[in-house]
């Protein structure tokens, strides 16, 4: 098998939770406190920091204290690594498929 890229790896499995998801969707609006993150979810607030260490550490998000809360701002460069990979493996299938129906 080939050597795969241990960033990429970090980024689906950040990407496989669909409460991380989520709060990146809501990232993508713009940054946020994690007390803001934590509410809609309905999980603790150490359950929601354990998610969101799994975000920080694929690089999906950045955190900064601010005073007495912590601000997480969404890295959505990070995920140019995994459309990348995606559109090499779609243009692998595709030209395989084609040459199927030939």
């Amino acid at each position: 098998m080939a050597q795969q890229d241990p960033a990429l790896d970090l980024i689906f499995q950040a990407l496989s939770d669909p409460t991380r998801r989520a709060m990146l969707a809501q990232l993508g609006k713009g940054a946020a406190p994690v007390s803001v993150l934590a509410q809609p979810t309905g999980l603790a607030l150490p359950t929601v920091m354990k998610h969101l260490s799994v975000l920080e550490s694929a690089g999906l998000i950045a955190t900064e204290k601010t005073g007495r809360s912590r601000v997480c701002h969404a890295r959505p460069e990070t995920l140019t690594l995994a459309t990348d990979w995606l559109a090499e493996q779609r243009a692998l299938w595709e030209g395989r498929l084609d040459r199927f129906e030939a």
